[in-house]
């Protein structure tokens, strides 16, 4: 598949069918998205935002939380506000989300079987990751939006000017619902 991509990338260059997309790095609307990765999302949520290329820092991960006030959604976010511009925080959720209910429990019997040991698990723990937690989902999307924002509004390194919302978005129709306090 890999190698597909890599011939397709040629064309696309050769064609210089880039041009259309050419921006800089700072976004227009000075909007940072915090969303998942599902692959569902990849075309609708810009659409449904009505965002083009260039409009927005669309950070995405499992679930698109901020899991801890220093992990890498947090710096990105960071780095958004300070270095980018951005002024806005949308966090977006969305329906039938793969991180609900996900749990390390599923995710070990994957991974013996995939071929990770329980020796290199067990040495991960004792090196103080607690691969309950990390690999840890959510139960109630809503609750998990309002404990990202929370987190981002409450987060030290964030100013008070920043706005934060949350949001879920409908997985197949792009229908945003906000999550208020």
């Amino acid at each position: 598949m890999i190698d597909q991509v890599i011939a397709f990338n040629r064309g696309f260059v050769e064609r210089k069918d880039y041009e259309q997309y050419v921006t800089d790095k700072y976004p227009d609307k000075r909007l940072a998205v915090l969303s998942c990765m599902d692959t569902r999302l990849t075309e609708l949520l810009p659409a449904a935002l009505g965002l083009k290329n260039g409009d927005a820092k669309v950070i995405k991960n499992a679930g698109g939380l901020v899991i801890s006030p220093f992990d890498s959604a947090m710096r990105s976010l960071i780095v958004a506000i300070y270095e980018l511009g951005v002024q806005e925080i949308m966090v977006i959720a969305h329906s039938n989300c793969g991180a609900c209910r996900m749990s390390y429990d599923h995710f070990h019997h994957e991974m013996i079987a995939r071929g990770v040991t329980d020796e290199t698990l067990n040495t991960i723990r004792h090196c103080g990751i607690d691969l309950d937690a990390w690999l840890e989902g959510f139960k109630d999307t809503p609750e998990s939006v309002r404990k990202t924002v929370e987190t981002i509004k409450t987060h030290p390194l964030v100013p008070n000017d920043i706005v934060v919302r949350g949001f879920i978005i409908d997985s197949v129709t792009g229908a945003l619902e906000e999550i208020v306090d």
